[in-house]
């Protein structure tokens, strides 16, 4: 292999590394841009929930987050959105789970988790684990029962 072809080679593999690269960097800044929109989303809820509680003194049913979620810029980010109105009473504290969504990646940089709304209208990312252990804190052998069914 002379001199010339051996430039060619590194520069053909250079420009495959490159473009790999590249490759791997859009689909993580897709998946973050998808992360933080649903978290800006939830945020929206948040504040649209408090608004309600503010005026209604309880958080709102679920076909009014239903029908507000249709207009939240970044819905479709969301996904499938647990809401959990209905096992809010008077006695609920700040920290109490208000919405949840499931968020999986299939990215390098962002693991899987949940996008965690509170009824103090804080928006926060949860590992699974972290999440599923103060959900089952939070919920009622009824919550759990009718979730399975």
């Amino acid at each position: 292999m002379n001199r010339r072809q051996k430039a060619i080679l590194t520069n053909i593999v250079i420009i495959i590394v490159i473009t790999a690269f590249a490759v791997l960097a859009m689909i993580n800044f897709k998946d973050w841009v998808n992360r933080s929109e649903a978290i800006r989303a939830m945020e929206y809820l948040g504040q649209i929930a408090l608004q309600y509680r503010k005026e209604h003194g309880s958080v709102p049913p679920q076909s009014y987050v239903d029908r507000v979620r249709e207009d939240l810029p970044g819905n479709a980010r969301l996904g499938d959105m647990r809401y959990r109105g209905l096992w809010i009473d008077f006695e609920s504290s700040g920290d109490e789970i208000l919405a949840y969504a499931k968020k999986e990646y299939h990215s390098l940089l962002l693991s899987d988790g949940f996008i965690v709304l509170r009824l103090d209208g804080r928006v926060e990312w949860m590992g699974e684990k972290e999440f599923k252990e103060l959900l089952a804190q939070q919920q009622s052998p009824v919550e759990i029962q009718m979730l399975q069914q």
